[in-house]
């Protein structure tokens, strides 16, 4: 049986290959029954959340990734996410991989924005803002840089020392990256905005939202989270990941629905919806474009089966 640790989960899944993969994925027969998803009490801190997500390609390749995430964790300069991805046959039950869950999932939530970004960004778009400093925030540049000539890098976060570790990083693979003080000065020029953050507040606004800007949002994975204000989310065309999950789920969505502003037939559309052209992407290089994910067990399922793939046949 095949054990992948960080390093090797990183190594194994290049960005332009785990794009494709996803986006192979959301075409094919996948079977990817509702999540599991449980709040766990942490004595003296925010409650912990763990995940349960299973999917399977019939005949193929059946896996389940679990996830905690302890927002405690920052605190004890912690990752907030920790997990495992268990990859089996799907002809025989046999186990085949473990898989470090915490850098595939990251990777597979970038490349997944970068995959609706391929969609929904202005392809001329070039300067880029990212909030948040988490492991996420570094991915989301490279994934989106592979699919679009980015050649400025902005980075904001609530402690500075953070957001200039990261910039540090990001130039020492070849970007041009900074860290910003000023978050409404930075998104009001940038062409792409994507955010990985845990907040409950909005961080971003919909009036600093330029004409051809596209929103990722990528944190705020419950409904008591929220990374935009009301504007930002009534300005845009609308898509997510999948319904199921952004509609039950994402903050930036669930709220305005209880609200009465938004209503389900308002979401232009889902990522599968838009890879096999059952719905139109960006109509003109002035719409502003929001999507919205919450992580989909395909996802992962397909992050999984690259990495099992590209180590074993390397052997």
């Amino acid at each position: 049986m095949l054990v992948l640790d960080e390093d090797q989960t990183r190594a194994a899944l290049p960005w332009a290959q785990l794009i494709d993969a996803i986006e192979t994925m959301f075409r094919s027969d996948c079977v990817m029954p509702v999540r599991h998803h449980h709040d766990m009490e942490v004595p003296g801190e925010e409650n912990a959340t763990l995940l349960l997500m299973p999917a399977w390609l019939p005949g193929q390749y059946t896996g389940i990734k679990t996830v905690s995430v302890f927002p405690g964790n920052v605190r004890r300069s912690l990752p907030a996410i920790f997990g495992s991805y268990l990859l089996s046959s799907a002809a025989t039950g046999q186990m085949l991989a473990v898989i470090e869950g915490g850098e595939l999932t990251a990777r597979r939530t970038a490349a997944t924005s970068a995959l609706a970004s391929r969609y929904l960004s202005r392809t001329d778009a070039e300067e880029m803002l990212v909030c948040g400093t988490g492991r996420l925030s570094l991915n989301l540049m490279q994934a989106h840089g592979t699919v679009r000539s980015i050649r400025r890098y902005r980075i904001w976060g609530r402690n500075n020392e953070a957001a200039e570790k990261v910039a540090e990083e990001a130039r020492a693979l070849g970007l041009r990256a900074e860290a910003v003080s000023n978050v409404e000065a930075a998104a009001r020029t940038a062409d792409i905005i994507s955010c990985a953050t845990l907040s409950s507040e909005p961080l971003v606004r919909g009036e600093w939202l330029k004409p051809g800007a596209h929103l990722d949002l990528v944190g705020a994975f419950k409904p008591s989270m929220r990374e935009s204000d009301d504007a930002a989310v009534l300005r845009s065309a609308v898509y997510v990941d999948t319904r199921a999950g952004a509609l039950s789920e994402g903050g930036d969505i669930v709220q305005l629905l209880r609200s009465g502003l938004l209503k389900e037939s308002d979401i232009r559309g889902e990522l599968a919806e838009l890879i096999s052209g059952a719905r139109d992407g960006r109509k003109d290089a002035q719409e502003i474009t929001l999507f919205k994910s919450v992580g989909a067990a395909l996802e992962d399922l397909a992050a999984a089966i690259l990495a099992y793939e590209m180590v074993t046949s390397q052997k």
